[in-house]
Parts: C-alpha cells; structure tokens; sequence
C-alpha cells in the first residue's frame, strides 16, 4: 500500500516537470530577447532533471521501468501529468503565466518535500530547492516588469492569467491516497499546498496591478492526473520520442 501511496505522487511530479520542461524549451531560439532565449532553456533542462531524478527513484527503490523506456515507452493514458503542464507555449505573456503559477507550486511542494519521511524525496527536496528558488526570482521579477510596464503588457498578462489560472489549480487535483501521504508525514497533500500557493502568488499579483480571477467562479481542470488529458498530449509525445522511432538504443 504505501509503495502505491509514493508511486502516485512521483509519477504525477515527474511528468509534470519532464512535460513542461519540453514545452518550455521549445522557447529555445524564439525567446523575445536573448537573455529570456537562454533563460528559459536553461530553466527547461532543470525541469528535465528534476523529471529524471524522480523517474529514477521510482526505478532505484521501486522497481519500475527504467527512466528512457518510462519516458518514452508509456502510453499517454498512462502519463499523470496535470492538463496544465500539456497546453502549448502560446504567446509570451501565457508562457510566463504558466511558468509563474507553476514554479512557485513546485517551489513550494519541494519545500515541504524536505521534511519528507521519504528519505530520497526529501534528499531530492534539499538538493534542488535552489534551481526552483531561481525559477520563481525570474518569474516574479518579469510579471512585476511587465505588469507595471504599458497597459498592452498589463492586459496581456490579465488574460493570460485568467486562460491559465483553471488550468493551475489542476496541479492540486487529490489523489488516491491524500490521507496515507499525510497521516505517514510523506506529504502535506494538495490542499494545504494549494492554500500556501495562493498565499505567495497574490501579494506579487498585486503588484503587478493584476487581479486573481475569484476562487468561487472558477471551475479547476482536474483530470490530468486519472490519465485524462487534452489532445495535445499525444502529439507531445510522438515529437519526445522522434529520435527513439529512429535509433532504439538511443539514451537522454
């Protein structure tokens, strides 16, 4: 039962940071400035670690696949990635939204990960805790930027907020075992988390002159994490594995 309880919150943690480090390094060349080019590409080869580092715990400790063939062999029903992390890079402005709203979740869930009785979660927490401490300073610093720039960049990040934000709370959906996480001092579950989340977003929304969409006319994007999933998955999955379809032998 428990190797179940810390399987379904690995899995659901890998794929999302492997997923949207793929998405987010599609930036790679097309960046609105040079510094934001590499940026984002050096933030999308850290999610793509942190993704490998909890596939290979799964594959250390409980005996699952191997990390290439977990990657790049699971069918798409069987990935546990949010709805959220699939969604294409859109403009710049839903990009930096997503980043925004993803990294400080993450940031967070680390946070508390640290004090996992899962020792190598909790190793994993303590280890790359700066990485996501950089992720959340450069989203912070670049939706302050551009929602106090021009009315254009304040708007553009409104409506990127309120297209993304349904879609963020999806990164809270509760699983199969929230009881067992907490009740075994594994994880606080989703719902405190998703209560210090929105405590540490708002007050740098302020700033930013942009408002939070209201908690009580929202409808969250669950799903993601039962192996539902938007159709832009599947493509996603097909371009991951291009050079597989090629050389099986080939290693990331």
């Amino acid at each position: 039962m428990q190797n179940n309880v810390i399987k379904e919150l690995l899995y659901k943690m890998a794929d999302d940071a492997f997923i949207l480090g793929h998405r987010n390094s599609e930036w790679t060349g097309i960046g609105p400035t040079i510094e934001e080019d590499i940026a984002f590409s050096s933030m999308a080869q850290d999610k793509i670690g942190h993704g490998a580092a909890l596939y290979t715990i799964l594959h250390e400790q409980f005996g699952e696949v191997d990390p290439d063939t977990n990657v790049y062999k699971r069918s798409a029903q069987n990935y546990r990635c949010s709805q959220f992390v699939q969604l294409p890079i859109g403009d710049y402005a839903f990009s930096l939204m997503r980043h925004f709203l993803f990294d400080h979740a993450e940031y967070l869930r680390y946070q508390a990960l640290q004090n996992s009785s899962f020792t190598p979660l909790a190793q994993l927490a303590h280890k790359i805790k700066g990485e996501l401490k950089y992720h959340v300073l450069h989203a912070d610093t670049w939706v302050r930027q551009l929602g106090t720039a021009t009315e254009e960049a304040r708007l553009r990040l409104q409506t990127a907020l309120n297209e993304a934000f349904p879609y963020a709370l999806g990164l809270f959906e509760q699983g199969k075992y929230e009881t067992e996480l907490q009740t075994n001092d594994i994880f606080i579950g989703e719902e405190a988390l998703q209560e210090q989340w929105l405590n540490a977003i708002e007050p740098i929304i302020q700033q930013a002159n942009l408002q939070l969409p209201d908690l009580t006319s929202v409808q969250a994007v669950y799903g993601g994490r039962k192996g539902i999933h938007t159709e832009h998955l599947q493509p996603t999955l097909e371009e991951m594995r291009e050079v597989l379809s090629v050389d099986e032998d080939a290693e990331w």
